[in-house]
């Protein structure tokens, strides 16, 4: 696909709403692209032209509101309950759209990976996503395997890599701007015949492309920050999967290691 048609594709796939409900000028402007280059990206696409993409998006965007009883406006005069409303509405949707059949299977697909793999390394990232996920994954191995978080301080340096190959995996998650280490170690992994499972917000990011196995959730947010929620619930929920393919009993290693921190007398106990 030429350059420009990429731009395009990436803001239609990114952005559904904004195709069903603004003209194609607009869209343009928002992509940064000309109208002509969205019109030559549906004729690309094999239709007729951009009306008729616009008409598909509003027809999903239809077919997914039907039914959804739209909620109360505000309560008590309060003006924060409806921002409390459309942040948390927003949310609850973004973490559901992960049960859908195209999500299902790709957090499916990565579960098995992640359930065969000889090793599996978590990249860290600026985002707290991938400690949380080796933190969790950590329960799910015995014997000589191993999850090490890579490339953070008080994990393990960059070069624990340089000895990861066939049957090992590495774990990144990178959500647009995209740091450059990133790709760049999930491209040396992949050379090293790592699989790469990738937690990223477009099908068409530079890490999707690389990893084996991609799980696409969405950052936007009704408000000024990208959220992370529905990329911690990916995590868990891919947790999950892998301990229902693993040997391990992760609830009793769980149980194992709180009685550890306990007898420590790290929790606390309401005085006596």
């Amino acid at each position: 696909m030429p350059p420009q048609l990429r731009v395009a594709a990436r803001f239609v796939l990114d952005h559904p709403k904004d195709v069903a409900l603004m003209s194609m000028r607009e869209q343009a402007h928002q992509a940064g692209v000309s109208h002509s280059t969205m019109m030559r990206l549906a004729r690309w696409l094999g239709l007729d032209g951009y009306e008729d993409m616009r008409s598909l998006y509003a027809r999903a965007l239809r077919e997914t509101i039907v039914g959804e009883p739209a909620r109360q406006g505000k309560q008590d005069g309060d003006p924060g309950y409806s921002t409390v409303g459309v942040v948390a509405d927003t949310l609850a949707a973004q973490i559901a759209s992960l049960g859908e059949y195209g999500s299902a299977m790709q957090l499916i697909a990565a579960a098995g990976l992640l359930a065969r793999s000889a090793n599996l390394f978590v990249l860290a990232s600026r985002y707290p996503v991938a400690s949380h996920c080796a933190d969790i994954m950590s329960f799910l191995v015995d014997g000589d395997r191993k999850v090490t978080l890579v490339g953070e301080m008080g994990g393990a340096g960059l070069d624990v890599l340089q000895h990861a190959g066939g049957g090992d995996v590495l774990l990144a998650v990178g959500m647009s701007p995209y740091e450059r280490t990133t790709i760049e170690v999930a491209r040396q992994s992949v050379r090293q015949g790592v699989g790469v499972v990738a937690i990223t917000d477009s099908s068409v990011s530079p890490l999707a492309r690389i990893a084996r196995e991609a799980i696409i959730v969405t950052s936007n947010s009704q408000s000024f920050f990208r959220s992370l929620a529905p990329a911690f619930a990916a995590v868990e929920i891919l947790a999950a999967l892998t301990a229902a393919q693993s040997e391990v009993n992760a609830a009793d290693r769980v149980k194992q290691s709180e009685g550890q921190l306990a007898a420590f007398g790290i929790y606390w106990k309401p005085p006596r």
